[in-house]
Order: structure tokens, then sequence, then C-alpha cells
């Protein structure tokens, strides 16, 4: 059972993220803690992730909502990219990040806007305002 959750786990993140991203991420944290590596994968990716009733995007714009909320601004770009992979588009990217602002607070929102505009430069995306 537990293999099965860490499989699935790493099919769901290989549909987020490119292979770089998953290498500097899980397998970084393998080499470092192996048990917590494991739980990276199977617990968020295997067991949440992978469940059915909500779709890819809809769990990544949750997930970007919580992060900026709790104010986990270091891992926000492995969920930004996650987001476009799954399908969703700049435009509501930043529209999810400025809707947290009334929630979390200008300055958790504003980290994590200079983190969407990173990961925008990083992959070449041009967002312009609708």
């Amino acid at each position: 059972m537990e293999s099965n959750r860490y499989d699935k786990g790493i099919e769901m993140l290989q549909r987020m993220v490119s292979e770089e991203t998953l290498n500097a991420t899980v397998k970084k944290m393998e080499k470092f803690s192996p048990d917590m590596a494991k739980l990276i994968v199977e617990f968020p990716y295997g067991s949440l992730y992978s469940r059915p009733g909500l779709d890819l995007k809809q769990r990544s714009l949750l997930t970007i909502g919580a992060m900026i909320a709790s104010g986990a601004a270091a891992q926000l770009d492995f969920h930004i990219q996650g987001a476009l992979n799954a399908g969703l588009t700049p435009n509501e990217i930043v529209e999810a990040v400025m809707h947290c602002v009334s929630y979390a607070g200008f300055p958790k929102t504003l980290d994590a806007m200079f983190v969407v505009m990173k990961v925008f430069d990083e992959q070449g995306i041009t967002y312009e305002e609708a």
C-alpha cells in the first residue's frame, strides 16, 4: 500500500513539475532524509492530490492560497510551476494571489507576487493585466 502511494505521488509530481524541479526537491531531499522525501511524495501527492473530487487546477489554486496564508513563500515557486503545468493561466495565478491580499495581508501577498514574477521571468512568461 505505501509503495502504491509513493508511486502515485511520483506520477502526480511528474504531471506537475519538470524532471529538473523534481530532482531539485524530492531527489535532493532523498539524499539528506529519505524518510522526509517519502513523506512529501506519499502524503500530499500520493494521498491528497490524487483523490477524486477536485481537478489539478482546483487543487493548485487551493495550494497557492494556503501557502500564501501560511507565509510559505519559500516553496511557492514549486507550486506556481505546478499550477502552470496543471493548466492555470498566468492571469488566473495572478488573480488568485491578488485575491489573498484581504485574507492573508499585504506582506504575505507581496512576497507571493514576487515569487510569481520570478517564476514567470524564469519561464519566459509575459504577463499583461487584463
